[in-house]
This record gives C-alpha cells, structure tokens and sequence, in this order.
C-alpha cells in the first residue's frame, strides 16, 4: 500500500479528496485552485506514494481502485475533523470550565478591580481560578506574549506590536482627607499649606500627581510617600495630611471609613484606564468571555484597537492600574 509516506502532505491529501469528488484532474484543480499540470503531477506523487494507480479511466470519468475507494473517506474525514479544529474557536462553556485567569494589577488595581471582577467570574464560572500576577511594567507586552498573563489592566500605554487596548474609561484625581480637616484646603491658598501623602508604589505610575505638584511648586509640601495605597486612609484618618489619589479609590475609601473626598484645587490632568490583552488571543472564546466581564464592569468606552503610537492605544506598556 503506502510505501513512500515521507512524500505526502496535507496537500496531496486534499488533491486525493478533490479528484475523487470530481473525477477528473481538471475539475479538482478548478476546485483547489490548482492548474491542470500542477494537479496531475500531484496525482502522479500520490501514485508513486501509495504505489497504485488509485484512479483509472472509466466511462464517466476517472474511477478510483479499491485502495482509492478505501483511503478516501478516511482521508476526507481527518481533513475535515482537521480544519474544524484550525478554523472552528472552542466554545467556551462557563460552568465546566476550570481555566486559571492570570491578570496583572498593581497593589491600587488588585483592591480597586480584583473583587468585582473576581465576584461577577465566579459567579458565571466557579471553577475557574483567578491569580494576580502583578508584572513589573517594563514585563508586560513580553508577558502578554509569552501567554504568562492573560490581561493587564490600569494606566498604560503600548507601544508594542501585537498589542490589543480597549480604554475602559477616564479617571481624576481627587484630595482625601478626615471629615474635620481645615474647610481652609479645599481653596487653592490654603491647600498650599497642607501637608500631602502620596503614593509611590514601584508597580504603579501616576507621574500626574507628582508633575502637577512639581509645576504648582507644592513638591515641597509632600510630607509623606507611601509604598501602597492600602496605607493612605489611615495616615489622612488622623487629620493632619491630605492625600490626592485616584476617584475610585478615593470613593472606596470613603464607603469604608469616615473620610472625606474633594476636588483637588489643582488643575490636574485626568487619565485613562484600560485593559490590554495580545492580538494572538482575539479569537480565544474564553479569553474572549473573560474581556467581556472586565468590559461590563468598567467600560464606559470600549472600542479595541491594536496597539501602536496613538492616544488610543493607551493602556500597555506602563504595565499598571490607577
């Protein structure tokens, strides 16, 4: 039978399939978009693979010989089992799946976004994991690409290719303070006496916060600088500083203690928030379905575009979230 099996490729199956469906060399070159020559010479490395003629002249066009009438059905359904599987996504089934979603947040992300999204995924799909990895910033394009990560979320901005970014929405900062602080910081003269803490985490870059202070020369009046933010409503809680920090976070810290948030009387740049995630899995169902939970979450925006050097691919290469 098959004496030469070296010699065959996808190709010359598909060929084998063709010129049996047709019955004629012409007609299955038609079909594969192939010249005649081409698909003759492909019939002839079939025969000298298999060492049997597989088709012969008949009166209504080539017959094939029993090896032929053997082979062909197996061959056709391996093709075609084969190019669902290349071409056909897998559905992702939320309750039976037990994949193990790999994000990256910073300290401010993992209490900002890891417990609604952890909340709104377990809930559709409860035996699926969740892990924060929490990627240095100058890792997380390579880390998206080596599939270490799944998704990065937070103030980033790609310049990788390869890149996907969706902008979830625009944030600003707000003042943090105790409920009794002087009424005298929420005017820009008597913010300039107050004393500030601000966050510094190496995870996490709100150069905005540390610029404008720099270009209001008020660098001098941080008195404090936090590793976390975790830390920041209980340095402002004994009403002596006052913190600018993000509006999410400075809402959760006022749901949670007896604080007090503000407008920064600043004028303070806002800055966008998004999610990032490497073009290789566009079409991953479930990397799909996750994306989409992040989206119904966070997104007051969500158009997703490759990343590249334009204002609206930020969400990547920072590497962290508010």
């Amino acid at each position: 039978m098959l004496t030469q099996f070296h010699r065959l490729d996808l190709n010359l199956l598909r060929v084998l399939v063709a010129i049996d469906r047709c019955r004629s060399v012409t007609e299955a070159g038609r079909l594969m978009a192939l010249s005649q020559p081409a698909t003759s010479n492909a019939l002839g490395r079939l025969r000298q693979a298999f060492d049997d003629p597989l088709f012969v002249r008949g009166a209504g066009g080539l017959m094939p010989t029993p090896l032929a009438e053997r082979i062909v059905p197996v061959a056709a359904r391996h093709l075609e089992s084969l190019e669902a599987a290349l071409t056909e996504p897998e559905a992702f089934d939320p309750l039976r799946s037990a994949a193990e979603w790999r994000l990256s947040l910073s300290d401010l992300g993992e209490m900002v976004f890891l417990p609604p999204i952890a909340d709104a995924v377990l809930r559709e799909a409860p035996r699926t994991r969740l892990t924060n990895v929490a990627v240095p910033a100058e890792r997380v394009a390579d880390s998206l690409g080596r599939r270490e990560i799944d998704l990065a979320i937070g103030v980033m901005d790609p310049k990788q290719r390869g890149l996907r970014s969706t902008l979830l929405f625009r944030e600003r900062y707000m003042a943090l303070s105790s409920r009794d602080s002087p009424a005298a910081w929420r005017q820009r003269a008597g913010f300039d006496e107050a004393a500030l803490v601000v966050a510094s985490p190496t995870a996490t870059y709100h150069q905005g916060i540390a610029e404008s202070l720099e270009r209001h020369e008020l660098a001098h009046r941080i008195v404090v600088r936090a590793r976390h933010y975790a830390s920041i409503p209980d340095l402002v809680s004994r009403g002596q500083l006052v913190a600018i920090v993000p509006e999410m976070f400075a809402k959760m810290a006022c749901e949670q203690r007896p604080l007090a948030m503000w407008p920064v009387p600043l004028k303070m740049p806002p800055y966008d928030v998004g999610m990032v995630w490497h073009a290789a899995t566009d079409a991953d169902t479930a990397q799909a379905w996750l994306r989409e939970r992040v989206l119904r979450l966070f997104g007051r925006t969500a158009a997703a575009k490759p990343a590249g050097r334009s204002r609206a691919t930020q969400a990547a290469g920072r590497g962290a979230p508010p």
